[in-house]
């Protein structure tokens, strides 16, 4: 597609004749200036012209667990942007069920000479995973940066979202509600998110109702399918709330609920994690903890690039607050019976997850 110089210049916010300039590499032009021209390019989908392609100050690894929740795909777009704008050029390695482990893809990723490599929420998180293998990685002189996970022994900066914060955030906004049986429902207890997250709900659930949290609870899997099945779990044990660990478990507990002619949110209120893309526009539109995905991901960037610069950070964990993000999903406990319609039967929603 050929360019349209007023296209351009109208999205840069310049003459036709600037854009002119820019393009055929003329000086004259501020950097700034130059810089708005080839955003605009960018923003538009008009291929750079190869003269003025930024050359690659070498490749970056990324590796993900999965593509299939939105909160990865999520965190690539803003790290490899970030990687995009410094002049590096990022390698996305993704784990499959069956396909390549962490170990294997790093070790590719070494192969092929990478500057760096960012992992999120990899083997680091898992408390029964042999650390090992990122000294190994320390040892052969490759800078990386973790994402969602802490170990004291392993040298490199972490980035998290501060999970017990988000915990008293959720159980304090259901217990304001009326909501006394809180449920929670999350991932296996080794990684450590889940640990500080039971710990935050934990700790203000006994602040609010002076009660134990064990049978309040459930560990399943961080997908639709696990999140069904601990909700149900849960609402078996008389919850009236469900905080869930990842948006994906969330929309598995509003399915959960429904199945059992439950309606969400006027007898059970769900809470998610993540505001996952999209999340905002199922039914009802999901109140959720939002990670500041954004922000986690530009400061593994800076971090990861001060360690390819020679000024590495300390060992040292950058914690991020999240945020409530109220939406349709939580109301007030109501203390009689179901919601009655006019003609007597007891009333529901469309199933987000259905079709």
């Amino acid at each position: 597609m050929t360019a349209r110089l007023a296209d351009i210049a109208a999205q840069a916010g310049v003459s036709e004749a600037t854009v002119s300039r820019v393009l055929n590499g003329k000086p004259g032009v501020a950097a700034t200036t130059r810089e708005s021209v080839l955003a605009a390019l960018d923003v538009l989908g008009y291929e750079r012209p190869v003269k003025l392609r930024r050359r690659s100050e070498g490749l970056v690894g990324l590796i993900i667990p999965e593509l299939e929740n939105p909160i990865f795909p999520a965190f690539a777009q803003v790290i490899a942007q970030g990687l995009t704008r410094q002049g590096y050029t990022p390698v996305l390695a993704t784990q499959t069920p069956g396909g390549s482990t962490e170990d294997e893809l790093t070790e590719m990723l070494v192969d092929r000479g990478v500057a760096g490599i960012i992992f999120v929420s990899g083997l680091h998180a898992d408390t029964t995973a042999d650390i090992g293998r990122y000294e190994r990685l320390h040892g052969q002189g490759v800078p990386f940066v973790l994402v969602n996970g802490f170990s004291e022994g392993v040298r490199a900066p972490f980035v998290s979202p501060d999970d017990r914060a988000a915990m008293r955030l959720a159980v304090t906004h259901l217990a304001s509600l009326g909501h006394e049986r809180i449920g929670l429902a999350l991932g296996p207890e080794r990684f450590v998110p889940v640990q500080r997250k039971i710990e935050g709900f934990t700790r203000t659930m006994r602040e609010h109702f002076r009660r134990d949290t064990a049978e309040l609870i459930e560990h399943s899997l961080y997908t639709l399918e696990g999140g069904q099945a601990a909700a149900g779990a849960l609402l078996g044990r008389g919850c009236t709330a469900v905080v869930c660990a990842s948006d994906m478990m969330a929309l598995g507990a509003i399915r959960a609920a429904r199945q059992r002619g439950l309606s969400v949110p006027d007898d059970v209120s769900v809470i998610g994690f993540d505001d996952s893309p999209l999340i905002a526009f199922t039914d009802p539109p999901l109140t959720t903890i939002r990670q500041p995905v954004t922000a986690m991901g530009q400061a593994a960037v800076r971090a990861l690039l001060e360690e390819i610069g020679g000024t590495p950070a300390p060992h040292s964990e950058f914690v991020f607050l999240p945020e409530l993000v109220v939406r349709g999903s939580t109301a007030s406990r109501r203390r009689s019976g179901r919601r009655k319609s006019t003609d007597g039967t007891t009333s529901g929603v469309q199933d987000p997850t259905a079709g």
